[in-house]
């Protein structure tokens, strides 16, 4: 697991959205098994503390669930997969139109360029 931290956001906040990413992404499928908080914070070089609460928080927000002394799982949750992908995807879009509207582009501009970058990179 490779995360490069920066020191704007919390690292535990980093942490959860590595895992969201990861899940959007299809890498970390529903069900699947995730390293113990240990495991990670060895693997990330960050305190077991942050590791826990990173954990701590994802299970509050539903993306991962631990039964008993069992791993810790990705949740299997569609509504929950869902609403992931559709965050990162806000995020996104939030950040791009900010930094469009500072250049003041037409909004017809920036759909069509857009939509021209999109299909150029399928």
């Amino acid at each position: 697991m490779n995360v490069k931290f920066n020191s704007r956001e919390p690292v535990y906040v980093q942490v959860m959205q590595h895992f969201k990413e990861q899940i959007a992404r299809g890498v970390l499928e529903p069900g699947k098994e995730i390293p113990s908080r240990r495991e990670l914070a060895n693997q990330l070089k960050i305190n077991p503390n942050t590791a826990q609460r990173a954990y701590k928080e994802m299970e509050a927000e539903g993306l991962i669930f631990t039964e008993g002394n069992l791993p810790s799982r990705i949740t299997n949750d569609e509504q929950v997969l869902h609403a992931v992908r559709e965050e990162l995807i806000l995020d996104a879009v939030h950040t791009f139109v900010q930094s469009v509207k500072t250049i003041n582009v037409p909004l017809k501009d920036v759909l069509d360029l857009v939509k021209e970058n999109y299909e150029r990179n399928e």
